[in-house]
């Protein structure tokens, strides 16, 4: 076949310039890290030739995939006392890179609590009065001085970022107890006798109940509260309905909105620091007859979600959420109730599932942390959560509260020498928002204790894939895109994310 010149030379330019998008189609920018050596970049080409490995994912192209909505974090007093230990211009630095839509972590949702929770510096309450039903002192001036403080240093570089709020404890005039916690310990001054009120007879408690790490022998709790500690009077929980509307009015009125609520965070932890145990009929009492219609009326654009659930006692939790599936638009889920994900998805496919706080550690802030968390956000996004939760992200020394709990954070900071350091907690978090963006859609996931691999699609197409090798020994792996391959030896106890180029 001839052809002209000019016909020649045209064909050579439109070779000349699909040559670079087939070729870039076809490359994945490599970010890795490994203890002390964090955030490499490197490259890295499809193959068409199949590796020796099976691969670990296959991904068509053809995936619906489920759209993950949000990253985000929790505001507490104790990370505004750590932040604010550090110059102003650190301050603002660590706030662009978590909040920033051109930072690392690009955080969009916060998580707030009504009353003090664990991460307060005390106790406290919007609602110190007395058998005050009517919420004539109902406030948040307190908030305003400390949480709502922090809360602006995020506003300010992100001015999108939208709330739900969940209360630890009600104020201690609404108990069964008059005090904030649910069980005396020496970090408290509930009165030891009142304990028994836990449960209907005179049983102890187990002592080892509430450890945070270790061996809870496969059931948490190993045994449910008998009593509601919300005193389950109509006046009460009516009171208690109006005072969530009323921290929303608040918070709005200060432009911070709030969008979805829950009525108490882990209600199965039996603490001593704010926290209330309910019993499955008193959370169906709370919901039902009072919360949900009260919220539909005074707030309709805010939405009633159920938990935080942190219980695996799989028969107890479907008995509450099959009674109130009509009242709630999702669940939450931390701690032990991840292991009953899979069931909810299945059974309440018309409920959204989120992850409400990832796990905290024992203050150590170190590389097995970082891994523990990275592993988490696999398998809570893979198997269905659209919204992923950090719980503190900035905290001094080994992160103790006042109730001598010991926790991790994101960022560190040493009190002494006013410096902070990025954990691998931190870049854990950051090998999956810095590109997995609201809209993304999880296309396949591979669960695994050593080797855990997650492929997500952007809004804009560009497919990424995210691989943790927890080992000790390099992890050849593959994963199958179309027609091609994606393959690589992930080096020992590293993160990993592949990033499509110039889709």
């Amino acid at each position: 076949m001839y052809l002209c010149p000019v016909m020649s030379r045209k064909l050579i330019s439109l070779f000349l310039c699909l040559a670079p998008m087939v070729l870039s189609a076809q490359t994945f920018t490599h970010y890795t890290s490994v203890d002390n050596a964090f955030w490499q970049e490197s490259r890295i080409k499809l193959t068409s030739k199949a590796p020796k490995t099976t691969p670990l994912l296959t991904i068509s192209g053809d995936e619906k995939g489920m759209e993950f909505k949000a990253w985000g974090t929790c505001f507490n007093e104790l990370d505004l006392d750590a932040i604010k230990l550090l110059k102003e211009t650190e301050q603002k630095d660590i706030m662009k890179m978590l909040y920033s839509p051109q930072g690392d972590l690009r955080f969009t949702r916060g998580r707030l609590t009504m009353n003090a929770n664990d991460y307060s510096r005390e106790w406290y309450s919007c609602s110190d009065v007395w058998g005050d039903l009517e919420l004539k002192y109902f406030n948040i001036e307190h908030d305003k001085e400390n949480v709502i403080q922090l809360i602006r240093m995020a506003q300010r570089e992100q001015p999108q970022l939208t709330f739900w709020m969940s209360p630890w404890s009600p104020p201690t005039w609404m108990k069964i107890n008059g005090d904030y916690p649910v069980l005396s310990s020496r970090y408290n001054k509930m009165d030891k006798r009142q304990d028994y009120l836990l449960y209907s007879d005179e049983a102890k408690v187990d002592p080892d109940e509430m450890k945070l790490l270790g061996d809870r022998q496969g059931v948490f709790p190993r045994r449910l509260a008998t009593k509601d500690y919300f005193i389950q009077d109509p006046a009460y929980l009516q009171a208690y309905a109006n005072m969530f509307c009323r921290f929303i009015e608040l918070y709005k009125q200060e432009g911070i909105p709030i969008d979805m609520v829950m009525y108490q965070n882990e209600a199965y932890s039996y603490t001593p620091y704010p926290g209330c145990a309910w019993t499955a009929e008193g959370t169906v009492r709370f919901n039902h007859d009072y919360l949900a219609p009260t919220l539909r009326q005074k707030h309709p654009e805010v939405h009633l979600y159920l938990g935080t659930f942190n219980t695996n006692r799989l028969d107890y939790v479907d008995k509450i959420v099959g009674q109130l599936q009509g009242d709630v638009e999702g669940l939450g889920f931390q701690w032990e109730a991840r292991e009953n994900l899979d069931h909810f998805r299945q059974h309440y496919p018309q409920l959204r599932l989120i992850q409400t706080e990832s796990e905290c550690g024992n203050g150590s802030m170190d590389w097995p942390a970082g891994e523990h968390t990275f592993g988490l956000m696999c398998d809570y996004i893979g198997r269905g959560c659209e919204e992923y939760y950090i719980w503190n992200f900035i905290l001094t020394g080994n992160g103790q509260s006042p109730w001598g709990w010991r926790q991790n954070a994101l960022i560190q900071v040493d009190e002494q020498q006013k410096t902070y350091r990025l954990t691998p907690e931190y870049f854990a978090v950051k090998h999956f928002a810095r590109f997995v963006e609201p809209g993304s859609r999880m296309v396949a996931y591979k669960a695994s204790r050593e080797t855990p691999v997650i492929a997500f699609v952007t809004p804009g197409g560009k497919r990424i894939i995210i691989a943790g090798n927890f080992a000790s020994e390099p992890k050849p792996i593959s994963v199958k895109l179309g027609k091609r391959h994606l393959a690589s030896t992930l080096p020992p106890h590293s993160f990993h994310t592949f990033v499509e180029k110039n889709k």
